[in-house]
C-alpha cells in the first residue's frame, strides 16, 4: 500500500478533472472502476477508484482517491494497493508507489502540502 494525504488550494471541480486526466493518460491500461459524489451544505466529497495493470509486478493495482472540501479547505487522500503477488506478506510495492507517483507532478499546481 502507498498512501498520501494532502491539503490543496484551488477549485474542487478542476482538481477532480485534472486528477482524472492525469491518471487515465499515464497508462493505457488505467480505467475508472467506480465513483461517488456527495454534497451537503458547504461540504463536498468525491471518491474515485482507478485500476491499471502493473507491468513491473505482473498484476493489477488499484488507487482510491478521496477529494473533500469543507468551506474553503480542500483535502485529498490517495491510497494505492494490490501491487504484491505474495500470499502472506508483501514482497514488492513498486506498482503501488508508481501508480501514486503519476499524480505527484500535478499536485504542485495546487500548492499541495502533505498532512499526517
Amino acid at each position: 500500500m502507498a498512501k498520501l494525504d494532502l491539503q490543496l488550494n484551488g477549485d474542487f471541480d478542476q482538481i477532480l478533472v485534472d486528477l482524472d486526466k492525469v491518471i487515465l493518460s499515464e497508462s493505457m491500461s488505467a480505467h475508472l472502476e467506480g465513483s461517488s459524489d456527495f454534497h451537503l451544505a458547504d461540504t463536498r466529497c468525491s471518491v474515485r477508484v482507478y485500476e491499471r495493470y502493473s507491468y513491473l509486478g505482473q498484476n493489477r493495482v488499484s488507487m482510491n482517491i478521496t477529494l473533500f472540501q469543507s468551506h474553503e479547505e480542500i483535502l485529498l487522500s490517495i491510497i494505492s494497493s494490490g501491487g504484491s503477488q505474495a500470499v502472506f506478506f508483501k514482497i514488492n510495492t513498486f506498482g503501488e508507489e508508481y501508480f501514486l507517483d503519476t499524480i505527484r507532478p500535478l499536485l504542485k499546481k495546487y500548492d499541495a502540502v502533505e498532512i499526517n
